[in-house]
């Protein structure tokens, strides 16, 4: 069986196909196939004459203005803008937990840190260090600032953090705040810079807002607007904080003029909103003072605030030959899988699909000649038409003409018979090929009758009497 298998195999290797055309006309298969090419052509073809550069070099500004208030204090852009510098990532604080007046010293660990409660010294372990913590134990066991509960002594910035500090919300007015994003843009394959805001007068800025179809070159956004269009509800984003992503795309068609090379703005949340673990946005920092001249006390403020990250993205593409005729000539290349797609049809879902598979695959086996037949055409050695039979039997050998080379007596011999080779004549290889291509047409077309000079073998130099 494994024998028979690489048998049929191996000699399958070294089978020749060649294609075979057949013209069915059927509308839908047609429009079908019209269509697939279609489609590949304008794959390929469409903006691939264009040479591109993709991720433009950017320079990012941010500048933040408003005031807002808390319960009992006003605060200014100097307060609730980290870094104050601007750039690609600004941080507008929403609301602030504040642990005032921290001082070095010991003091009863957080309640929020892992094993910090105890019941005697015997459960602080002195010199530890908890990397979660606030300090390094003393290996006292103190009570709790508040409550009945004890917890290890500590030595460090004293009050911990415990969650328990003042708390600030500074969103009210937070939404008017105003933030300029200043963007400018080079490719440097094609030489293109440009910026997002328009060539005006030197006070335009102090005036305008942005708005998508009116002022599209004023990058001025209210905090609002932003927060608004990411599809987030202001008040709980200032509460527990987000990052927010302001996108810029720059993708412009350098073929045509560069007014036509615009910014697109969109908004939308960045961190996980509906993942506990990572949502919100928060960090500490703290304000250090000097009191006395000699004692350094400090304020450790917890802040929660709206982060917005600029992220600039683009593409540009200009007219180049070599890519047109790359990508056209996969467009033609690839033209073929129409044909393999129809050619599936055809034999798979259509009705006469035998009918067409018969008509479509052909198998021709070679048929092998006798030694003693000698090939003389083109058509006998590839073996298509097989040799034509003699008109002459092997008794009776041809007489050479009249009057030309000795002729024999009768009853004479021939010493060295030489038997003349078997005609193939035109006629007969003629009648050969309309058998075979009748055979295929499902017809037989007449076939002349040969002439009496083709059926007749002439030997004008007596060859075969030497």
């Amino acid at each position: 069986m494994v024998r028979r298998l690489a048998r049929g195999c191996w000699s399958a290797f070294w089978d020749y196909e060649t294609p075979k055309v057949i013209v069915v006309r059927n509308r839908r298969l047609g429009f079908v196939h019209r269509m697939v090419q279609l489609l590949i052509l304008l794959y390929f073809v469409w903006k691939s004459y264009q040479d591109s550069e993709t991720g433009p070099e950017s320079s990012i500004i941010t500048k933040v203005k408003g005031i807002t208030m808390s319960e009992d204090k006003v605060w200014d852009v100097e307060e609730y803008v980290k870094p104050p510098e601007g750039g690609s990532v600004v941080s507008i604080i929403t609301r602030i937990e504040v642990t005032p007046s921290q001082t070095l010293g010991t003091c009863p660990e957080s309640m929020r840190v892992h094993s910090s409660t105890c019941h005697s010294d015997d459960d602080c372990i002195a010199g530890q260090l908890d990397m979660q913590g606030n300090g390094i134990r003393t290996g006292h066991c103190v009570p709790y600032y508040h409550g009945d509960s004890k917890t290890c002594e500590v030595s460090a910035w004293c009050p911990v953090d415990d969650g328990t500090s003042d708390n600030h919300f500074l969103g009210k007015m937070a939404p008017n705040f105003t933030i300029l994003i200043k963007n400018s843009i080079h490719y440097p394959k094609f030489k293109f810079s440009k910026g997002n805001i328009a060539r005006q007068k030197s006070d335009y800025l102090k005036h305008c807002t942005f708005d998508q179809d009116s002022d599209p070159y004023c990058p001025i956004f209210r905090l609002g607007f932003i927060v608004e269009k990411a599809g987030e509800n202001f008040t709980e984003l200032a509460h527990k904080g987000g990052v927010i992503g302001v996108i810029i795309n720059w993708n412009c068609d350098l073929d045509l003029s560069e007014s036509e090379c615009n910014p697109k703005y969109s908004f939308r949340r960045l961190d996980p909103k509906y993942d506990p673990a990572s949502s919100g946005y928060n960090f500490r920092f703290a304000k250090y003072y000097k009191i006395n001249g000699t004692t350094t006390t400090r304020t450790l403020i917890k802040a929660y605030g709206i982060r917005i990250d600029v992220i600039v993205h683009g593409q540009a593409g200009k007219f180049s030959l070599i890519p047109t005729i790359i990508n056209l000539a996969t467009a033609l290349t690839s033209i073929g899988v129409g044909s393999f797609l129809c050619d599936w049809i055809l034999l798979t879902f259509m009705n006469k699909n035998k009918l067409y598979s018969h008509k479509k695959f052909d198998k021709v086996r070679t048929p092998k000649h006798p030694s003693s037949r000698w090939p003389v055409t083109l058509a006998l050695v590839l073996g298509q038409i097989p040799p034509p039979p003699s008109h002459y039997s092997q008794d009776q050998p041809p007489s050479p003409p009249s009057g030309e080379g000795p002729t024999l007596g009768e009853g004479a011999e021939l010493p060295l018979a030489v038997q003349s080779p078997r005609p193939c004549s035109i006629s007969a290889l003629t009648e050969q090929v309309v058998d075979t291509l009748g055979q295929h047409m499902g017809q037989r077309p007449p076939v002349p009758e040969p002439s009496q000079q083709d059926s007749t073998s002439t030997d004008p130099k007596g060859l075969a009497q030497l």
